[in-house]
């Protein structure tokens, strides 16, 4: 199945920048309406789906376009992993999802939440007649970028919204959706109670606090690692670890692939390491066996962590941060405790 997968970012997308300040936190810009007749404004299109309430409001989107949408949306189509990250997080239930980034199926972490919802296409890739019949009354777009199919689902119902733009953080593009449907100050909570928790981790780590960690994708040309403002690296940050010298750079992107000659830019006190595809963890079992990564300080030390690329190396999401961070405690305090514990046995 060829599944779509959004590219490594690297220095050229960075340009992107200059035009992507509005970015989700347009999304927070609102205006009220009240007026039940801007809610049947769509003609004959096929999209209008029905509603408790003809009241609207009018949110900017990522994109920073004003987009009418209900007051209160009871029918959500989320067509990115982060999307419905969040509204899950937000206890919402949509009636309408795409797989996971790089999968055929929803991302696992997420799999016992949306049992039994339609899936209605691919990352990015809805399927328009799965769309239709789940009769939205909101789609949430994340980083859509086709206009095209943008055209495609503001007739299936002008309430569509672009929630990240490119340099979007979780947290940033978190608000932006909670904003959208009406729950930012659960939004906020989310947020506020998940920094205070990593941080409380982090300082739990015992031998590990502050250790430096490495975040590294393995991809079929080789691996990448991740910079600073990356979604998992960012967790880390919160927690109070650190990262190599060589990875402590500013961005949100993945590195282009390295080649072996450069491997020792992905050594560490601790390797987390991910795939998001078959020929990416196929070129990850290649390596194991050459020198080059024997001899990488984290791998003598058995430091390696192999983690769920389809949640560490994607844009991020508030039931993702938690994950991760439940990832570095596990990994972390385990050797921590298992250092202390042969101590006492001395």
């Amino acid at each position: 199945m060829n599944l779509h997968r959004r590219p490594v970012r690297t220095a050229s997308r960075r340009a992107a920048r200059a035009v992507a300040t509005l970015g989700a936190a347009a999304l927070l810009l609102t205006a009220c309406g009240t007026d039940s007749d801007s809610g049947s404004k769509t003609g004959d299109k096929p999209a209008k789906a029905d509603s408790s309430s003809s009241s609207t409001r009018t949110v900017k989107d990522a994109t920073g376009a004003a987009v009418e949408i209900p007051a209160e949306p009871k029918r959500i189509v989320t067509l990115t992993q982060e999307d419905l990250d969040a509204v899950l997080a937000l206890d919402i239930k949509p009636v309408g999802i795409t797989n996971g980034q790089g999968l055929d199926k929803p991302p696992a972490y997420l799999a016992d939440k949306v049992e039994g919802i339609t899936v209605v296409g691919n990352l990015l890739q809805p399927v328009m007649d799965k769309v239709v019949a789940a009769k939205p009354d909101l789609i949430l777009a994340g980083d859509m970028q086709d206009e095209q199919v943008l055209k495609q689902l503001r007739e299936i119902t002008p309430a569509t919204l672009v929630t990240m733009a490119p340099t979007d953080d979780w947290k940033l593009f978190f608000r932006g959706v909670g904003n959208a449907v009406n729950k930012l100050d659960a939004a906020n909570k989310f947020i506020t109670d998940h920094e205070a928790a990593a941080k409380a981790a982090g300082e739990k780590l015992g031998a590990n606090k502050g250790a430096e960690v490495s975040i590294v994708r393995w991809n079929p040309d080789g691996p990448s690692w991740m910079e600073n403002k990356q979604f998992a690296s960012g967790v880390a940050l919160e927690m109070g670890l650190k990262r190599p010298t060589s990875q402590n750079k500013d961005g949100n992107a993945h590195t282009p692939s390295l080649s072996l000659e450069k491997i020792n830019e992905i050594d560490g006190d601790w390797l987390f390491l991910s795939t998001l595809t078959s020929d990416g963890a196929k070129a990850l079992k290649d390596v194991q066996d050459k020198p080059a990564y024997k001899e990488l300080g984290a791998v003598k030390n058995k430091h390696v962590v192999t983690v769920d690329g389809s949640v560490w190396s994607t844009r991020g999401g508030p039931l993702a941060a938690d994950v991760v961070m439940e990832d570095y405690v596990k990994a972390l305090s385990a050797e921590s405790k298992a250092s202390k514990a042969s101590k006492t046995a001395r």
